[in-house]
């Protein structure tokens, strides 16, 4: 038996927390699980807290704890759904709809190629890609 009772222990490391599974023996060889969740406050200081799970209750804890779990899955499989038929709802409205490219053949030689064009609108052709903007100019 190791220091304080700790029959077996892990963590997972995660962004700034930590998790800690301890398995222990009180006193009395009472086993139990000790869930350590230590979190960094400001780089120096941890905040630590901790929840005790009794081997006769175990079974009840993991019940909620799978309950939770697939209740978890299922709404992100919903979700997910959810969303992939806003994107197809909005597709077929004609909502996020792709800018406009316009491009122009290449001609041979494009050093003696003459002055870009401006069109009415005072657009400059340059032969180059466009990006056509529905916004009006304030003149």
């Amino acid at each position: 038996m190791g220091i304080r009772g700790e029959l077996f222990t892990t963590q997972v490391v995660l962004d700034n927390r930590t998790y800690f599974f301890n398995v222990k023996e009180n006193r009395t060889g009472d086993v139990f699980l000790q869930v350590v969740e230590s979190k960094s406050k400001n780089g120096e200081d941890f905040d630590r807290h901790a929840i005790v799970i009794f081997a006769e209750d175990m079974q009840k804890f993991f019940k909620g704890m799978d309950e939770s779990l697939t209740f978890i899955e299922k709404d992100r499989k919903e979700r997910k759904k959810k969303q992939l038929e806003k994107k197809e709802a909005a597709a077929k409205a004609g909502f996020g709809e792709k800018k406009r490219v316009y491009r122009s053949k290449k001609g041979a030689d494009e050093e003696s190629a003459p002055e870009p064009k401006r069109s009415s609108n005072n657009v400059k052709r340059t032969g180059r890609v466009h990006v056509i903007s529905k916004r009006k100019d304030a003149e």
